[in-house]
């Protein structure tokens, strides 16, 4: 369209835009006579909505793809016209889309309560309309249960019975990818049987058909509201099939019809602010957060615990060597270190929401389920450059282990599909509502073997990101910038460079990295900044469980405050900072003689765990970890950083402790005891 425009391209586009500008004011004009507004008109509005809405975007490619350098002549202020331009588009948008919301809740309490309606008539002819559609379903559902066997209908039955708890209704399409998968229609109602950790639940159909489901597809079935919402959107089609014939699918497939579908059938939050223009179409919910949520099964502590073999005689991953006296070393079939360096072209959010962290989740995958613990490494960006975020910023002091982008990452899986799933995150809060969310921007999968079962090499990768879930193909981040795409090949490449991805570096192992990941679990992801403290924790795990215990058969519990209580730190990253750093200083007054004693290392790093993490865990002064929240993370590094001030000052904790000022927590002893079977057994079920 731009290339028609031979003379004063940013003219031509304001000229457009004053006129869109009228069309929007006489569109709100008109709507403003509520009282004269029928069914009929205010349909018609609406479809202007959605016209007017399409205009819109297009002037704003248009202006977007606009450069100084197009126009024929010089003009004055040229980024600044550009920049009101946007403005003023921006805020056409937000006007109709005001205008849509206002008309289609209308639209819904007239469906919802017709017996507030004033015209008697109206409402009567609803009514016919209403009886003749539950005919019309009652003989539906009469001639299906005739062709069903008896045998379903008593699995319907006993289905009804399990209560709508385990009832989900699917919000997509989904098709089966292999055997074992089951098929099924949007607005399918589908039993769920067993959910699996690993987001593919087993659920049953109303044929009775079983199979894998995934749970990003569905969402719980609320009967009452569902049939509530069915009927008036059946109600609205029937409208507009008399009416308008086959633009019924046009209305149904644009995003602006999205916005009545999210008021009555109370869709997600994402679905409106993609809808609203807030967030691009390929942005999900995140699907790693939503594990993390689930419970402890795919959280860093849960693979810190050592696992029993098949026998449940012995540890699996922790064997003890007479001849060192430690914990014996153990290879992987992964094992190696992976540096985070940048993402590029990363889509941004709209004005309407407020992004509270910017990161990359990452775990072991395999194509079907997750292998390993989800880690989290923040990443920074600067105003310049909003859309890039880098890892690993230069800071005073120790770098925040949430902050460092080199991870190390284990694993003993056979699967010759296993890879590393990345999934760029945003926390975000609404400005409207205040609510609360975690969305992806993009994931890729990188395998870590060939089709021969060789390991990739170690180098750089620029990995391009997909929009959707994991468990979605064929969806882009930004569908914007492919439609922006002409046949040339500068411009292809042009598009390539716009497209969002990711930058990672797998690195090779010297000896000593790898003598250091295999003192570690055979499966694991996290940061090399506090690897030391792991090794630790792991050393003092194989003195008591292996080399102190009186009897191999005992099953009590162990007084151990460490080995209780450092599995939270793997969730609290500001206290685990805390004690890389009074490590940290503790270390750098040691001898050089000490360093190389092992058992002297293990009783200083007892020693500093009992002055540091121990009564930080329990103090009155530092507040709940909560992800992502700027006011709590401030207080409790202010907490924290006068805590170790205090205790370089006073040359330990217990002057801390037994000052009057100082105020803990209650705690019961068995929160200072480990009980390994115990652990085992939550962590099985």
């Amino acid at each position: 369209m731009l290339a028609r425009r031979q003379r004063n391209p940013l003219q031509a586009l304001q000229r457009r835009s004053q006129e869109l500008k009228l069309q929007v004011d006489s569109l709100l004009s008109e709507s403003r006579l509520k009282g004269a507004l029928d069914a009929n008109k205010r349909r018609d509005i609406y479809q202007r909505c959605i016209q007017l809405k399409q205009a819109i975007d297009e002037n704003k490619n248009a202006l977007q793809k606009l450069n100084k350098a197009d126009e024929p002549a010089p003009v004055g202020n040229y980024n600044q016209k550009k920049e009101e331009e946007r403005s003023l588009l921006d805020k056409l948008t937000r006007q109709l889309q005001e205008l849509a919301v206002s008309i289609s809740r209308e639209n819904i309490t007239e469906i919802g309560a017709p017996t507030e309606r004033e015209e008697h008539d109206d409402s009567a002819d609803d009514d016919e309309e209403d009886e003749e559609e539950d005919d019309e379903e009652e003989s539906e559902e009469s001639g299906g249960e005739e062709e069903e066997t008896e045998e379903e209908e008593k699995q319907e039955n006993e289905s009804h019975h399990q209560g709508t708890s385990t009832e989900y209704i699917a919000i997509g399409d989904f098709t089966a990818q292999q055997a074992g998968d089951l098929t099924f229609k949007k607005g399918e109602i589908l039993l769920v049987i067993d959910k699996k950790p690993d987001g593919w639940w087993i659920a049953k159909n109303a044929k009775g058909n079983k199979g894998l489901i995934p749970r990003t597809y569905v969402e719980p079935y609320d009967k009452e509201s569902q049939d509530s919402s069915e009927g008036s959107e059946e109600d609205v089609e029937v409208g507009d099939q008399t009416a308008e014939g086959e633009e019924v699918k046009q209305r149904t497939d644009s995003h602006w019809s999205a916005v009545r579908k999210a008021i009555s059938e109370q869709i997600s939050t994402v679905d409106v602010l993609t809808t609203m223009g807030a967030i691009p179409a390929g942005f999900r919910p995140s699907t790693l957060f939503q594990l993390l949520e689930e419970g402890n099964q795919f959280r860093a502590s849960y693979f810190l615990q050592p696992g029993l073999t098949p026998s449940q005689l012995a540890f699996r991953d922790l064997m003890w060597d007479a001849k060192t006296g430690a914990i014996r070393s153990r290879p992987s079939r992964v094992s190696c270190i992976l540096t985070l360096w940048s993402c590029k072209m990363i889509p941004l959010p709209g004005m309407s929401i407020q992004v509270l962290s910017r990161h990359v989740r990452l775990c072991l995958f395999d194509g079907n389920k997750v292998l390993s613990n989800i880690h989290t490494v923040r990443a920074t960006w600067q105003s310049k450059k909003p859309k890039t975020w880098t890892f690993s910023p230069q800071v005073t002091g120790i770098l925040p282990c949430l902050l460092d982008g080199d991870c190390f990452i284990r694993s003993n899986s056979s699967s010759p599909d296993l890879g590393i799933l990345f999934e760029l995150g945003i926390s975000y809060i609404r400005n409207s509502t205040g609510e609360r969310g975690e969305l992806s921007c993009g994931w890729v999968f990188l395998k870590l073997f060939d089709a021969s079962g060789i390991p990739i090499p170690a180098k750089t990768y620029e990995l391009f990101l997909n929009g959707g879930t994991p468990y979605e193909k064929g969806v882009e981040v930004d569908p914007s910038i492919s439609r922006r795409v002409h046949g040339s090949v500068f411009h292809q490449m042009m598009t390539m460079r716009r497209q969002p991805q990711l930058l990672v570096k797998l690195r090779s192992l010297n000896r000593r990295s790898r003598d250091l990941l295999s003192l570690l679990p055979e499966t694991l992801i996290g940061s090399m900044c506090s690897i030391h403290l792991l090794i630790f924790y792991r050393q003092i795990l194989g003195d008591v469980l292996l080399k102190d215990r009186m009897s191999m058969q005992s099953a009590d519990l162990i007084s151990n405050p460490v080995l209780a209580t450092f599995p939270k730190l793997l969730e609290q990253p500001d206290i685990m900072d805390a004690l890389r750093s009074s490590w940290a200083e503790k270390e750098s007054t040691l001898k050089r003689s000490e360093k190389r004693d092992r058992e002297f290392l293990k009783a200083m790093f007892l020693l500093v765990y009992h002055d540091c993490v121990v009564p930080l865990l329990h103090s009155t002064l530092l507040p709940p970890f909560r992800w992502a929240e700027e006011e709590t993370e401030a207080a409790r590094w202010k907490a924290i950083a006068d805590f170790l001030k205090q205790n370089q000052e006073n040359e330990g904790a217990l002057q801390a402790l037994l000052s009057p000022d100082g105020v803990h927590k209650p705690f019961d002893i068995s929160e200072q005891t480990y009980d390994f079977l115990g652990e085992i057994r939550k962590n099985a079920a």
